[in-house]
């Protein structure tokens, strides 16, 4: 990096272009998702999807003012604080699977606080980052909490079924993975969940190997475990979108079969 060129590289149009029209795509059919079933509490994952695809308009932009420091900035950020706003609903996704398999006491952490705590602790993280990518070793550490929160429900579920859960697993084991049901929903949050957490470790070695390091100085690792991640992230939850199972998240009517069909045409 220096007062030339603030990338230390020539930023890549043809890169650029692909992931700003990856992430138009299933950004679009997100915000399609979103209206269509009114689960309000995605929406932290559509504005991070939007965060992305004006990072990177800003990255081709970049190609022609290697010197604007706004410019620079303002694609750093973006793409730095669109995770912490998939994470969000993802927090919020967990607490009302706990409620809709009617399991709050399998829990870890009750119900009626998960979602504040963790949502809470996801602003945190996200005003952090926005102070400094080199801070966001707090968030990952918080989000390895949320996954092992997770994970610990999972298996006190399995071991002590409700009426609900065991229902729909056995929709499952007779009807196949194409079946949506909470076991998919909360494989979904694994997958995303993996892929944030890979993201955050790989910028914490970028961050900390320097901004004249080999890693910043480098273009295509930030396309490979940055945004190709977040990009199958998104399109994780396209396919096994939570609203399909939860429907609003408040208990509203659910067109479990009708979506199921048209995400799986």
């Amino acid at each position: 990096m220096n007062a030339d060129n603030l990338y230390g590289y020539i930023p890549s149009l043809a890169a650029g272009i692909i992931f700003i029209i990856l992430f138009a795509g299933t950004t679009f059919f997100h915000v399609f998702q979103l209206t269509r079933e009114r689960c309000w509490y995605f929406i932290p994952f559509v504005v991070g999807g939007f965060f992305q695809i004006v990072g990177y308009i800003c990255r081709v932009v970049a190609r022609n003012d290697l010197t604007s420091v706004t410019v620079y900035a303002l694609q750093s950020v973006l793409i730095l604080l669109a995770p912490p706003l998939y994470a969000a609903s993802v927090y919020m996704v967990l607490g009302r699977t706990v409620t809709y398999l009617r399991a709050g006491n399998l829990s870890l952490i009750r119900v009626r606080w998960m979602t504040k705590i963790f949502v809470s602790g996801d602003v945190f993280s996200f005003l952090l980052q926005s102070a400094g990518g080199g801070l966001m070793a707090a968030g990952t550490a918080f989000f390895g909490f949320f996954v092992i929160v997770a994970a610990i429900f999972h298996v006190r579920i399995n071991e002590h079924p409700t009426p609900k859960s065991r229902h729909e697993r056995a929709e499952t084991s007779v009807q196949g993975w194409r079946q949506r049901n909470w076991v998919t929903v909360l494989l979904a949050l694994y997958v995303v969940s993996a892929l944030i957490l890979i993201r955050c470790i790989f910028r914490l070695v970028e961050y900390k190997d320097g901004f004249d390091g080999y890693i910043m100085t480098h273009e295509a690792f930030g396309y490979i475990f940055d945004a190709l991640l977040m990009f199958i992230a998104m399109v994780v939850m396209n396919v096994y979108h939570p609203a399909g199972i939860l429907g609003d998240g408040k208990g509203g009517n659910r067109r479990h079969s009708e979506y199921s069909e048209a995400v799986q045409l």
